[in-house]
Formats: C-alpha cells, sequence, structure tokens
C-alpha cells in the first residue's frame, strides 16, 4: 500500500538521534518558514536519513520529507492558538520514558552502553529533546482534531479495493501473529518494607523543615519529575494511576500526605496549588529493588508454565488469562496486538522495534512453538520474563478482502483523511498564513500549494 507521508508524520514516532553520527551536519541554513517557526536544512537532511533508512526513495522523496515538516509546522502554529490543545507534565513525562526505553532496548536493555554511545546521561537526552517531544504530541493532537470525524463505510473500502488494477493490487509482507505471558519479578515483603521505610523517612525530612525539592532530586526514583524537584504541573485527572490521584486531588494547598503504595512503590506527596481542575504537586517515589534471585524466581515460574503448556495441561491462552502479569493481553490470551493498525498481525521489521531479539526468536520457531523464557521489559522499564507464542505466520500475498479486510479498511480511511488534510492545509494557506520556502527546493512537486503562497 501507498505511504502516505503526512499521516504518518515524519520523525513522530520516536526521537532522531541517529543521523548525526553517519553525516556531516550542514550549516545552519533556513529551508522553509512556515508562520513563526523555521525549519533548517539539517531537520530535512536528518527526517530524510531516517526515512531512507527504513524506506525506497524516489528522486521527490526529499521534497515530501520537507512538506511533511512544513506540514507538522502548521500543525503546531493551529494548535498553539487553540486552548483546548495542552499538553501536561506528565503526558510528556510518559512520552519521552516511552522513547527513551525503546532506545534503551535497541543497546540490550543497557541504559549505560546507551548513555556511552550518545555521550550524554538519559535524563540529558530527556531534557534536550522535551521540547520537540511537546511539539509533537500538540500537533499529534491538531492532526486528530482536523480528521476527528472521518469514517469509511463498507462500500467505501470495496470501492477503494476495486480502484486497483489487477496488476497493481499490493503485495502484503509475511507477518506474524503472537502471544505472551510475562511474568514481573514478586517483591518480597522485606523490599517493599525497606522501600517503605525509606520513604516515611524522607516524609518525616520534609515535615522537620528540610526542602522537598533537592530531597526529590537525590532520591526519587520517578525519572519523570526528579530532575524537577519532584514537580509536575497543570495535572488533571486521568494522567496518573488512580490511587496517586485519590490522594493528590484529596489534599489542601500545601498539605503533605501519608506515605501511600501504587503500582510503582511508595511515595508520599504535597499539593502546591488547585487551580480549576488542575493540581501542581510534588513527590517523592521510592521503588522497591528487584535482586537477581526475584528476577530468576520468574525465569523459573516462567519455565514451568512453559512445561505445562508443553504438555497440554493447560492452552497457552487459559495460561496468560491465569498467570500473565501483563494486563494488556492477558485478558486476550496474551494476544499482542499491533498499535499502528489495531490489528494482531506484525511483519518483522515492527517486531524489531518491539523488541530487537525477538525477530531471531520468531526465525527459529515453528508455528504453534512456545519459547524459552525471555528477558522483558515493561513499557515503565521494569525488567522481567515472558513466554512467546508463535501462533500463525503467513507468506507474502496478493491483498485481497477476504484476508486483509482490516488493511484495505485502514488504507481507504487514510486516503480519505488525506484528502481533508490537503483541504484543511489549503483552506489555512489561503487565509495567509506565511510560507517561504528556500529556492533550492522550486523543483519540487508538492501536494498543496505552499510555494504559491506569498
Amino acid at each position: 500500500m501507498r505511504h502516505y507521508f503526512r499521516l504518518g508524520l515524519l520523525g513522530l514516532g520516536l526521537f532522531i538521534v541517529n543521523s548525526s553520527y553517519c553525516q556531516p551536519q550542514l550549516v545552519e541554513q533556513i529551508a522553509a518558514v512556515v508562520g513563526s517557526k523555521i525549519i533548517l536544512q539539517s531537520d530535512v537532511q536528518e527526517h530524510y536519513m531516517e526515512y531512507v533508512a527504513q524506506n525506497a526513495v524516489t528522486n521527490n522523496t526529499r521534497c515530501q520529507v520537507l512538506e511533511d515538516l512544513m506540514y507538522q509546522k502548521l500543525l503546531l502554529l493551529e494548535a498553539e492558538k487553540d486552548t483546548t490543545m495542552v499538553v501536561s507534565d506528565a503526558q510528556l513525562d510518559q512520552e519521552l520514558n516511552k522513547r527513551i526505553a525503546y532506545y534503551i532496548k535497541q543497546f540490550g536493555g543497557s541504559k549505560e552502553k546507551f548513555e556511552a554511545f550518545y555521550g550524554k546521561t538519559v535524563e540529558q537526552f530527556k531534557e534536550e529533546y522535551r521540547g520537540d517531544v511537546r511539539d509533537v504530541l500538540l500537533a499529534q493532537q491538531m492532526k486528530g482534531k482536523v480528521v476527528d470525524n472521518v469514517t469509511v463505510s463498507p462500500e467505501d473500502v470495496r470501492n477503494f479495493y476495486n480502484s486497483f488494477p489487477k496488476d497493481s493490487v499490493p503485495n502484503i509482507n509475511a507477518q506474524v501473529e503472537i502471544s505472551q505471558i510475562v511474568k514481573m519479578p514478586v517483591m518480597t515483603e522485606e523490599e517493599k518494607m525497606i522501600a517503605r521505610d525509606k520513604c516515611e523517612e524522607l516524609r518525616q525530612r520534609v515535615l522537620k523543615g528540610e526542602a522537598m525539592g533537592p530531597l526529590a532530586v537525590l532520591y526519587s526514583d520517578d525519572p519523570g519529575s526528579a530532575k524537577n524537584s519532584g514537580e509536575y504541573k497543570n495535572i488533571k485527572r486521568g494522567d496518573f494511576v488512580p490511587e496517586l490521584e485519590k490522594v493528590v486531588f484529596g489534599l489542601k494547598d500545601g498539605e503533605i500526605s501519608e506515605v501511600f503504595e501504587t503500582p510503582f512503590g511508595y511515595h508520599f506527596a504535597q499539593l502546591e496549588r488547585r487551580h480549576g481542575e488542575l493540581v501542581d504537586f510534588k513527590h517523592i517515589l521510592i521503588m522497591p529493588k528487584v535482586s537477581p534471585a526475584d528476577l530468576q524466581s520468574a525465569a523459573t515460574q516462567l519455565d514451568s508454565i512453559a512445561r505445562l503448556i508443553k504438555k497440554d495441561s493447560i492452552t497457552f491462552s487459559e495460561a496468560a488469562g491465569k498467570f500473565s502479569d501483563d494486563k494488556n493481553t492477558k485478558y486476550n490470551g496474551g494476544l499482542i496486538l499491533n498499535p499502528q493498525t489495531g490489528q494482531t498481525g506484525w511483519d518483522m521489521d515492527q517486531i524489531g522495534q518491539l523488541d530487537p531479539t525477538l525477530p531471531f526468536t520468531l526465525n527459529n520457531m515453528n508455528i504453534g512453538d512456545v519459547s524459552a523464557p525471555l528477558q522483558y521489559a515493561s513499557p515503565d522499564a521494569k525488567q522481567g520474563f515472558r513466554l512467546i507464542l508463535l501462533r500463525n505466520r503467513t507468506k507474502p500475498h496478493k491483498a485481497n478482502l477476504a484476508d486483509d479486510y482490516q488493511l484495505v479498511q485502514n488504507e481507504a480511511l487514510a486516503k480519505k483523511q488525506l484528502k481533508v488534510i490537503s483541504a484543511w492545509v489549503n483552506r489555512k494557506l489561503k487565509a495567509g498564513v506565511y510560507v517561504h520556502v528556500d529556492s533550492s527546493y522550486k523543483d519540487c512537486t508538492f501536494e498543496d500549494n505552499w510555494i504559491s503562497t506569498p
């Protein structure tokens, strides 16, 4: 299926951190200006290198990259005018942590190797990209608003599929379907008590007059707030786990909570101020430490579960529902859905993004095989183990409505969204949004009327 640049928003899925190591940086020349937003030639080069690393290119690819960046800047401009578009610190930290966790996986889960390769700490890395990721999230919100009401009917899907000439029906790559059973280490009561006592000790120091901020920087295990003196601002209900929100939203301005427990560990919090439905607060998190013995115990449990499955004493789906610690998959038999499509199929390159070690494992498995316990990092970077079941593997084939309806539907929707986006862009350009494109792109073929704009 055709890749729609502006529906993907180049570079928004992950940080761009590799290109500077393989390409010399260009002089900081301006490629384009959209309103008050500047796009540098080096921005175009970085996004171009990210794209060509994974896709075939044409003579117009660099132009398409620039247009995608201009579109992103236009979305951002409009989002900044819209008071309903807000990115909370909690959302931002969650997104930063997710992206950092992806890159650390590329180094075998080693934070130290990641930091050594890039010559900066994780916290420095997050701080450097914090503004960029906030802009990304705002642009995504604005894009969502633009295409919010776009839908396709079954007739639209059939017409889209039938619009392909018979010799141009897209090829579908080989895909796999996988399920998992996850076991995270069980914290002993002793480990939990040590963490709780440490949290209470810090709380007492605050009650006796010590500033909470420096203690958070030194001792808090929350990577999203420790460097900011434990502070979160503009938090609304739904941004955090219910256990934390129940405490924080129940405090009065200046009040310090008792020590309380969440799935992450032990906290205490201080409400700084409440403004409307939003709150600003500080907190300190102390997480129970996982010992090597705890990790080994999780692997041993999975090994026992795998033996039961292989003896047909229990099905993989039943075992997932009974034993898995991953709430996102345990209730559907452990099946891992592809977030890009909402479906069960994964291309191997997508699997590699999910976990760089999985393609090698799956290539050595037959349909129905269950893996040995594999090291696993949860979305919040906690370490554990998991079993993988290879449920299905399909061969490359021509797309058809019987086997690939959801994929065709997604492409039909993408095409319809693209028309809506183009109409929105051209309305904004006709309304007088200032656009300047450097003369080096004068021969570009753009989807929309960027160059003709005064």
